[in-house]
């Protein structure tokens, strides 16, 4: 345990992120999510929710620039509450977002640093950042 760091951040999670380079992506991704087959480096953080960790990991992690944070597209096309949650988590607005295809979003989870999956039940409980310049004011 150390102070001022949320304890859903593992020593794990903690080590990729800090390894990231600048414009390097994190997915936090729902139970449903394909992630052992897609992942380079998974974290597994059950009985989380998606909008709990992003809301973790930004406590420690700048986002770059727009697009700060990739969605995918529900069914419907609307916005899901699990969708406003994971923007609210990530100290964004909605203009800030990018809504992708559930299999773009897929294609772009090969090429993410690491994959966290969380025990989220929601679906479209998934959410791509990337990481920002790290002691820019």
């Amino acid at each position: 345990m150390l102070n001022g760091i949320n304890p859903l951040l593992t020593g794990e999670l903690l080590n990729h992120l800090d390894a990231m380079g600048h414009s390097d992506t994190v997915l936090i991704v729902d139970a449903h999510f394909p992630a052992a087959r897609l992942a380079n480096r998974l974290v597994e953080l059950p009985g989380t929710t998606s909008p709990e960790v992003l809301a973790a990991i930004r406590s420690v992690l700048p986002l770059d620039d727009s697009p700060a944070v990739d969605l995918m597209t529900s069914a419907d096309g609307s916005v899901l509450p699990v969708q406003t949650e994971l923007l609210r988590a990530a100290q964004v607005v909605s203009d800030a977002a990018r809504f992708v295809d559930r299999f773009d979003f897929y294609r772009d989870a090969v090429d993410a640093y690491v994959i966290v999956r969380t025990g989220e039940t929601r679906t479209y409980g998934c959410a791509i950042v990337r990481k920002g310049l790290v002691g820019i004011e």
